[in-house]
This record gives C-alpha cells, sequence and structure tokens, in this order.
C-alpha cells in the first residue's frame, strides 16, 4: 500500500489503531532516519495490519460502525505511520490525542542542495535558503520552480547543472508519498487473541516494545479499557507529585497475582481477566495510596524524583496488598522504610531488574519477617554501612544524595536563605534545588575547572551542596562561602548543623575547601549510619535459598528428585512399584545425614507437578500426603513418621511440588523389599553422591558402629 493510500485511509476511517497500542514515543532522531532511508530507497520496515469486522477497542475519537463492514487495524508500525502522517499532513492523527504525542516530530528541515536532514538550527539554518521544512514540500507551500526562482535571485551564479540536482532532489521528497510501504497481513479468519498473539511474536525481541508493554497489549486484548484506566490513575498519582509509567503497573500487577517480576506471559492470558479486575480495583483504591502516603508521611520521600529506582516500589506493593493496610503496625513500615533506603543507596535494581523482583517479591510472600530477610540479601551483596570515602567525587545523581535529603527533612531541616523547613510545599518558588556551599564560579577560577577532572569532581561532590528552596537558590549570588554561612548562622543559629555542615568557620576559607569536604564526609557518615540504624531493630535472620535455585542446582548428597509417587512416565500408567522407589531414598537420607527428596521434579530439573499423582489416587495433595505418610508408616513404623521427616507442598510455575526433609536418623533403618517370588528381605540404604547405595551385610554392621 502506498503512504499516501494510508493517509487518505487513515482520514477516510478505514484504518485504525487499537487501544492497546500504545503513545508515539518515537525520537526526533527515528523520525529524521526513516525519512532519509525514504529518500535513498532503503528498506523501512513493515506494517502488519489485520481487517476484521469485529475490532477491539480503538484508539481517537473516531470509532468503528458495523455498518461499514471490515476494516484494518494496524498492528505493527504505527509509530512510522505517525511520523508520515505528522510530516506529511502537518496534522496529529486523529487515533491520538496531542498529549499522547511524547516528541513531536514536526519541524524536520532538509538542505535541498545535499538532501541532508537536521532539525531547526538557527546557526546554520538562517543565512542559508537551502534550508527548508521538509513538511512544506509535502504540502506544497514551497514548490521547486518558485524556489529556483528565489536562489536565482541570490545567487545569479547558479549553474544549469546545480539547478537540475536541486529539481531532482524536490522530485525524491515529493515522491515519498507515492512509496509502497511494505505491508503484511494477519488472517481475517483471526481472532482478537490470535492477532495480539502475533503482535507479541512480531515485538518479541523487545526491541520495540517492552516485555511490561506487549503484556498490556495482551490485558487490553480482554480488558480494552484497562489502558486508559492505569494511565488515569498515574495522572492522579503525579498530581501527588509521584510520576510512574505504565511498566510499573504491569510489574504490580504480576506480583500481587503471580508473586514473581519476569514472566510477563503470565498476564497474557484472559483467565486472568477477573482476577487481575479485582487485584487492580485494591491497587487503585486502596494499595497504592497508601504506599504513596507512607512514603510521604514516615520516609520524606515528597516526590519520585528523589527516588533511585520507582521498582523497588513493587515488593512494598506486593507486601501492603499480601498482609492489607490495616493489618500492617508501626515497626512493619519502619522495616519496610529501612530496606527501601538501603534498597536506593546500594542500587538493588540497578540491573537484572526481573530476576530480582523474582527473588525479592517471593521473599515477601512466603517469609515471617520478609524485610529482614531483603535487608539481609542486600547486605550480601554490599556492606549496608556508608563511609566516608563513598562520597569522594559523587554528584546529585548518586542516590546518597536523596539520603541526604531524606535525612535532613527527618531533622526539620529549613533552608539557609528563608528559614522555611525544606518539607514545605509552598508553591513551584519554593520546591527544592541543591546550591553549591563554595561557589562553582569561585571554585572554577581556582583550578576546580573541567580542565581538572578530579578537582571538577570536586566542586561537584554532594557534600559540597545544601538544600535550598528555588527561591532562596534565585537570591543566592556567587558569595564566598565564609560570608555566606556566616550570615546563615546569624539568621538561623540551627541550619547549618541540621544540614550536616562543619561549623569550625576556618573551614569555610576558600583555601581549605577540600578540608571542609573531608569532614562533612565524615560527619554525613557517621549522622546517616545512625540514622539508618535507628530507624527499627531488624534481625540477622537464616535465609534459605529459594526452592527453584535449589532445583536448578541440580541433584547431589543432600538433595533428590523423583518424577512421580506412583505415575510411570514411560509406560504412562499408573505404577505402585514407584513407591517402593520414594522409599528407599527416605531410608537412605536417614540412615545418612538426612537431605531433601523432591517429588514432581525430573532428574534434568524440569518440574513436572503431581498431577498424573492426585488423578491416580482420584485426589488432590491432601489425599496424597495421607496417602505418602501411611505409606511411610507402614515401612518404617509411627515413631519415623511422625519424627523423622517433615512434608510440605510448594508451586513452581503453577505446578505442585512434594518437598520431603529427611533428618538425621537416631538408629538403622531397614527397608523390607520382596523379590520375584514374593520372598521379603530386609535391605539397608545410605546416600553415595547424588544416588541411594545398597550396602552388602558385611558392610552394614561397620557403618552402623561408626554412624550410629
Amino acid at each position: 500500500m502506498k503512504i499516501n493510500q494510508i493517509l487518505d485511509k487513515i482520514d477516510a476511517n478505514q484504518l485504525f489503531v487499537p487501544a492497546f497500542q500504545r503513545e508515539y514515543v518515537w525520537k526526533r532522531d527515528n523520525a529524521k532516519d526513516l525519512i532519509a532511508s525514504l529518500i535513498r530507497k532503503y528498506p523501512t520496515g513493515t506494517m502488519l495490519t489485520w481487517e476484521t469486522n469485529n475490532p477491539p477497542e480503538l484508539k481517537g475519537v473516531r470509532q468503528y460502525d458495523p455498518r461499514q463492514g471490515a476494516v484494518r487495524i494496524i498492528l505493527d508500525g504505527q509509530q512510522r505511520i505517525t511520523t508520515l502522517y505528522l510530516l506529511i499532513r502537518n496534522e496529529i492523527p486523529p487515533y491520538y490525542k496531542e498529549s499522547e504525542i511524547l516528541k513531536d516530530p514536526r519541524g524536520l528541515y532538509v538542505n535541498i542542495k545535499t538532501l541532508e536532514l537536521q532539525y531547526y538550527k538557527q546557526t546554520i539554518m538562517q543565512s542559508d535558503p537551502y534550508w527548508i521544512n521538509i513538511t512544506d514540500i509535502f504540502k506544497k507551500t514551497v514548490q521547486s520552480i518558485d524556489f529556483i526562482k528565489n536562489i536565482e535571485e541570490k545567487y545569479p551564479e547558479l549553474d544549469r547543472a546545480e539547478k537540475y540536482k536541486i529539481l531532482d532532489n524536490f522530485k525524491e521528497i515529493e515522491n515519498i508519498p507515492d512509496i509502497d510501504f511494505k505491508e503484511q497481513e494477519i488472517p481475517a479468519k483471526a481472532s482478537l487473541k490470535e492477532a495480539i498473539d502475533i503482535f507479541y511474536i512480531v515485538n518479541a525481541s523487545g526491541v520495540n516494545l517492552t516485555e511490561a508493554e506487549l503484556a498490556l497489549a495482551q490485558i487490553s486484548g480482554y480488558w480494552p479499557q484497562a489502558r486508559e484506566i492505569f494511565k488515569k490513575k498515574l495522572e492522579k498519582l503525579k498530581e501527588d507529585g509521584f510520576v510512574f509509567k505504565l511498566d510499573f503497573i504491569i510489574y504490580c500487577l504480576l506480583g500481587v497475582l503471580h508473586n514473581i517480576g519476569s514472566d510477563m506471559t503470565k498476564l497474557h492470558d484472559q483467565s486472568n481477566e477477573e482476577r487481575l479486575k479485582e487485584a487492580w480495583k485494591r491497587l487503585d483504591e486502596e494499595v497504592l495510596d497508601y504506599v504513596v502516603n507512607v512514603l510521604r508521611s514516615q520516609a520524606y520521600i515528597d516526590h519520585s524524583d528523589e527516588i533511585n529506582s520507582v521498582y523497588a516500589l513493587v515488593p512494598i506493593v506486593v507486601y501492603v496488598y499480601k498482609q492489607r493496610v490495616n493489618a500492617l503496625t508501626e515497626n512493619d513500615l519502619k522495616k519496610v522504610i529501612k530496606w527501601f533506603y538501603y534498597s536506593q543507596i546500594r542500587q538493588r535494581y540497578i540491573s537484572q531488574l526481573p530476576q530480582k523482583l523474582d527473588k525479592d517479591i517471593g521473599i515477601v510472600v512466603r517469609a515471617e519477617n520478609p524485610f529482614d530477610e531483603l535487608l539481609y540479601n542486600i547486605k550480601l551483596e554490599r556492606p549496608l554501612d556508608i563511609t566516608a570515602d563513598e562520597f569522594i567525587g559523587v554528584d546529585v545523581r548518586n542516590a546518597l544524595f536523596s539520603l541526604m535529603r531524606w535525612y535532613f527533612k527527618s531533622k526539620n531541616a529549613i533552608c539557609f536563605t528563608t528559614g522555611n523547613g525544606i518539607r514545605k510545599n509552598m508553591g513551584k518558588k519554593y520546591s527544592l534545588e541543591w546550591d553549591h556551599i563554595f561557589p562553582y564560579s569561585v571554585l572554577k577560577e581556582n583550578g576546580y575547572n573541567r580542565n581538572n577532572r578530579h578537582k571538577y569532581a570536586l566542586a561537584q561532590e554532594i557534600t559540597n551542596r545544601a538544600i535550598l528552596t528555588q527561591m532562596a537558590n534565585r537570591r543566592k549570588s556567587a558569595e564566598l562561602a565564609e560570608n555566606y554561612l556566616a550570615e546563615v548562622k546569624q539568621k538561623f543559629p540551627s541550619a547549618l548543623k541540621l544540614q550536616a555542615v562543619p561549623e569550625d568557620e576556618t573551614l569555610w576559607k576558600l583555601e581549605n575547601f577540600e578540608q571542609f569536604l573531608e569532614v562533612r564526609r565524615k560527619t554525613l557518615a557517621k549522622e546517616l549510619n545512625h540514622f539508618l540504624e535507628n530507624i527499627t531493630i531488624t534481625e540477622e535472620v537464616e535465609i534459605q535459598i529459594p526452592l527453584d535455585e535449589l532445583i536448578s542446582e541440580g541433584e547431589s548428597d543432600e538433595l533428590e528428585f523423583k518424577s512421580s509417587l506412583r505415575w510411570n512416565y514411560q509406560t504412562e500408567q499408573e505404577d505402585k512399584k514407584l513407591e517402593t522407589v520414594i522409599l528407599k531414598s527416605i531410608s537412605a537420607f536417614s540412615n545418612w545425614e538426612g537431605g531433601t527428596l523432591i517429588i514432581g521434579v525430573n532428574d534434568e530439573g524440569e518440574i513436572l507437578g503431581l498431577d498424573h499423582d492426585y488423578r491416580s489416587l482420584e485426589g488432590d495433595k491432601d489425599k496424597f500426603e495421607l496417602h505418602l505418610r501411611n505409606l511411610i508408616n507402614k515401612t518404617f513404623g509411627k515413631v519415623f513418621a511422625t519424627t523423622g521427616i517433615s512434608i510440605n507442598f510448594q508451586t513452581i510455575n503453577e505446578a505442585e511440588i512434594c518437598v520431603i526433609n529427611i533428618f538425621k536418623g537416631t538408629k538403622p533403618l531397614y527397608l523390607e523389599i520382596a523379590d520375584n517370588n514374593g520372598q521379603k528381605f530386609e535391605k539397608f540404604y545410605v546416600r553415595s553422591g547424588n544416588t541411594s547405595q545398597e550396602l552388602g551385610l558385611s558392610e552394614i554392621s561397620e557403618y552402623i558402629k561408626s554412624h550410629f
């Protein structure tokens, strides 16, 4: 389909964009590259469409009328199509609002002599008549013949070859709307779910859409209003100073529904719909607002700009959702805040976000004291104590600076110039800024400039910063620190101490600048550590390795996998002989040092689950456990069945498995096994590597003497 046909169909209400598509997010460089490719006749990607008379909810004010029959839906390529519409029509396409054009690509200029493309730069374009807004060429407000006449007046020496070159270049641009834009079509018989699945496959590389955006597209397929509903909530949170993206909402939904942070495909299926709507109702009406209010009222965080990674809020959201708001105590919240602070300064989510959320959400869901355990996990990766050296050369982008602000707010610190508390919100002019204590203009003149990287970093260091209101920062000039701080001390005697500024006046002199930094680093490190440690007491905890991690490490002398209790996967039928294999492993662990037997996992660590066993027993996990305990009781006796093992069930990837912990036995455990003739023999097994080995009669006596 030619580009001008695509645009005409959009205008004629024949080509739509579904509501689950995201906003226009291309950058100007993307738009420039697209036009450059079209000029050069390079490949420019494709458009994926689906013709249907049962379309999903559509973007924009123009809606589908069933009387018009089948219409085309743009599933992929809408960023390219939107770019072309904006540049060729100079209007916003009808499926978008102005607020949804995040980076307007209009205003692209072409040098008609060289075909170079640039966005307007006054220094190179003001005096060069060859630069033309490319939209003026598309809309024919600038035409080639008139343009050449004007150029000839300015450059009479323009030769014939140059004129023809300009004419050719005009034609290259004017012909762009007639270029065929390759179209791929989804079969008309496809269902909405199938169409979205194809859309997902096309974008599965993650180059165009994030996994969360793809998940949102799938959600919108079975809940068409979801995107707009989520965006309304984000707008309300933004009004309160907390700016999140739609991705954040999807991570929260994944966390509360499936207790994970990575596998977004869990949200793709329509079976999620009712649970997802119920979960969103609680997130919208209760949980998200509660978490934001806790941050503001108890963590001294007034807006999301102060947060290094907002994804640290996801485990908190899951925790509040799980525990219920009215069940949380003051100490619970203090532990949450303490962990949150450390997650920021120790950059918990700077990399491997989905995997770390998996781990942390798992702890939140299963642990008795989750934030003690989460904090201990951070400690295993990096020391919790802040050292003075950590401040050297770091600027306001470092998470330590956010911690400084929160700490100063907790002390009711005040602005050095106005005396207002730095927590007060009294209009935009009182918003917080960070100002150099030793003015950079003065430091720059004394060698602390970009020519000396080390000294420049010291000038910008956060220990040379004070928190002021915007109004105060506008009033403050490049005044010497010794004069400025003396004035502050006189007007507001407590102000310097509240922001951990050294009060030794000799340190305020320019020649002592680096000594000032050194003293303030030590003061801040000491005070911040004290602040963090005393939020609340957290306990050192014994952290169990998550079961999925344990399984991924494979079988060992302490761990064994069995596919089933009584289902033979090779013959695909019930096989009660397998129960003896389970009993053999239990006795071997008991006769050794103890260990763990997991049923429902094969030798390769693949999670199979217990469904076959449940069907064989005509029951569920309760009947499975009863049957297993009866086997153990009958074989090894009641004492061992009650004291020698523990049985629990866990779910991994929606499959239930049985975990049997066998304790080290206090006496030998024999297993009675019948041979092919029905004659019974007692056998004695122990662990050897990752297998259960039978000991011969001559070995049993010696082993028992040394082991029991």
